[in-house]
């Protein structure tokens, strides 16, 4: 783990992997939350976790590198249903990429149960963890210039779901109705850091 000061009152804190940084960002919102620490914003990424209005981080730098920090503990409430058609153009391939059928494909990303690691690219946008490394898929070798909104999608280690239409590289298993941005609701994304997540199938595999 490293402490990298950013400005007067922030730090960067690298660590060595996504599940570390996934603890890490749980560890202190649970301290935030118990009047443990005093910081204005805990922003995760893939394997860092931002701090940003700090009243001493080199205090805190020194502490956090010296600590061992818990695994990321289970959260309480339900998990986030979103009804999914495996209908996306790319199932096939994903697909051929595991060694099994499109049905089966479909069937082992339902039967998953994820875990959003952190928020970014998009207002909503949440890269979710939970399969096993094996099933890691490469990005498209050319992005698309516009993914519709809805589209459920695979990229290394990550399940997406894109929030709006734009260009991008994942690929796209499937396609949802669900809202994961709604700038009327409290609050407005779905999805946050820590969020459990379940797709549920609905309709025949496939059936583009």
């Amino acid at each position: 783990m490293r402490a990298l000061p950013v400005g007067d009152d922030a730090l960067l804190i690298d660590v060595a992997s996504g599940q570390d940084a996934e603890a890490l960002h749980a560890e202190l919102v649970r301290r935030r939350a118990e009047g443990l620490l005093s910081v204005r914003e805990i922003v995760p990424a893939a394997r860092t976790v931002l701090l940003d209005g700090l009243s001493d981080p080199g205090r805190l730098a020194a502490e956090l590198t010296a600590a061992d920090v818990p695994p990321a503990p289970a959260r309480a409430r339900d998990a986030v249903e979103i009804p999914v058609r495996y209908d996306g153009p790319d199932l096939a391939e994903v697909a051929a990429h595991w060694g099994v059928s499109p049905r089966e494909a479909a069937r082992i990303h339902a039967a998953t149960e994820f875990r959003v690691a952190f928020c970014g690219f998009a207002p909503g946008f949440g890269y979710l963890t939970g399969l096993p490394s094996r099933y890691d898929v490469p990005r498209r070798a050319t992005p698309r210039t516009a993914v519709p909104a809805g589209s459920v999608a695979l990229a290394g280690p990550y399940t997406g779901v894109y929030p709006r239409s734009s260009p991008g590289g994942w690929q796209l298993i499937g396609t949802t109705d669900t809202v994961l941005w709604d700038h009327t609701r409290v609050p407005a994304a779905l999805l946050a850091p820590g969020t459990r997540v379940r797709f549920v199938p609905e309709g025949r595999v496939g059936a583009v």
